[in-house]
């Protein structure tokens, strides 16, 4: 899993994996893990799926690099406290996830809870065959 700075500002992760390393056929497929871990997470709640690319591709000016043939988010949250008004723009959480020719890459933004990007960081890692 690789950190990066994302446009000089935004601090996510990214793990590309190979369609090789995993038995994960579809983005859908690997949609279904992550809502299986935030399931089974004592504190995370599943909100919804969110189809990115149907949606980018349904605007009349839309813009896609032809690399990505599929892109959709999970989004989910973490949130166990609101002790301040701008912890709501830190929530909820998303992982994306775009499918290339050859790989699935997976993203999401740095949380500033170390438990949650623990948490991300190791479902991720997981989607890779041991």
């Amino acid at each position: 899993m690789n950190q990066t700075i994302f446009q000089k500002k935004y601090p996510i992760y990214t793990l590309e994996l190979l369609k090789s390393e995993t038995v994960c056929k579809s983005i859908d497929d690997i949609l279904a893990h992550f809502k299986q871990k935030i399931e089974e997470h004592p504190i995370a709640r599943f909100i919804a799926l969110f189809d990115h690319y149907s949606h980018t591709v349904g605007l009349p000016e839309s813009v896609i690099n032809p690399a990505i043939k599929d892109a959709k988010n999970i989004i989910f949250c973490f949130g166990k406290d609101i002790n301040d008004p701008g912890v709501l723009a830190l929530r909820p959480r998303s992982i994306g996830v775009a499918e290339l020719e050859k790989s699935f890459v997976i993203t999401f933004l740095e949380a500033p809870n170390p438990m949650a990007n623990s948490a991300m960081e190791s479902w991720a890692k997981a989607l890779r065959n041991s």
